[in-house]
């Protein structure tokens, strides 16, 4: 109480014994602070100049790394970069292309490497029967280019290479293949009609060399009487096998009979849906 009140009498310490120390505290707090502060700068000025330094490091390694590529593509001129490049690339291509061959046996076709490119051979089949055989020989240069082939003259063959041959070699195979072989179905299918189902004909069966404009004349029975109906099939899709437009008239000018129209009518359907030796099997079988 004494030391309380003398604090009190002296002016000085208004607060108290406790708020004296609380503003001790406060200024040893303040001068702690001021003598850490230099410290920090230092710190914090030499992280900069480590970072500087790492920095300009960075860059020199760059530079050089810059300078040795440049040096080593000057020594090579650049037609030898293009032509190493362009022969890597063949290469690879007529590998690619060996093993697809490989793998093309299943579907119909083959072929065997050449030294100038690679020979293509399109086995064609229709119905599980073997039919004709076609070869393609492509030369392995930049361009692509057709050596010679045995492809009916009929077939677009130009305008296949034209849309494929240079963008996907491999779709060029299948759209080829699936020409050749839409025309060899629709050739067996003639043929077929012709050797054995000639009873039912009614003068010849008339073809055009892509055996897509058929035109016959037919009889339902090839024995006693019968009315004969004339049938046009036209394939406008070159890669299919079945007829796009048919027609199926009576000879003569007469009106049919019903009987006779609803059979023409369902002729007609036949011939969209079934391949010709088998309408005319359906036929034999009814007979």
């Amino acid at each position: 109480m004494e030391l309380a009140n003398t604090l009190r009498q002296d002016g000085k310490c208004h607060g108290g014994v406790l708020a004296h120390l609380e503003r001790l505290e406060t200024q040893v707090s303040k001068s702690h602070k001021k003598l850490e502060e230099p410290q920090n700068a230092q710190a914090l000025e030499a992280r900069i100049h480590e970072l500087k330094r790492l920095r300009d490091k960075l860059r020199a390694e760059v530079k050089q790394r810059q300078a040795r590529v440049k040096a080593s593509t000057a020594n090579v001129e650049p037609d030898q970069t293009l032509e190493i490049s362009e022969q890597e690339i063949l290469e690879r291509k007529q590998e690619n292309m060996n093993a697809i061959l490989q793998a093309y046996r299943f579907t119909g076709i083959s072929g065997k490497l050449t030294s100038q490119g690679v020979c293509v051979c399109i086995s064609t089949a229709f119905e599980g029967n073997l039919l004709d055989s076609y070869f393609v020989h492509l030369v392995m240069e930049k361009p692509l280019w057709i050596h010679h082939h045995s492809v009916p003259v009929f077939i677009p063959l130009e305008e296949i290479s034209a849309k494929y041959l240079q963008t996907n070699t491999q779709h060029f195979r299948f759209v080829l293949c699936e020409y050749l072989n839409a025309y060899s179905g629709r050739k067996h299918q003639a043929d077929r009609l012709q050797s054995d189902f000639a009873a039912f004909l009614v003068g010849p069966l008339q073809r055009n060399s892509l055996c897509n404009l058929l035109s016959f004349t037919y009889k339902v029975k090839p024995e006693g009487q019968s009315f004969p109906f004339c049938a046009r099939l036209l394939y406008k899709d070159l890669t299919t096998t079945l007829p796009t437009d048919v027609t199926v008239t009576s000879q003569g000018t007469e009106a049919l009979p019903r009987m006779w129209e609803e059979q023409r009518a369902a002729h007609e359907n036949l011939f969209f849906m079934k391949p010709l030796h088998q309408v005319f099997t359906s036929f034999a079988k009814k007979g």
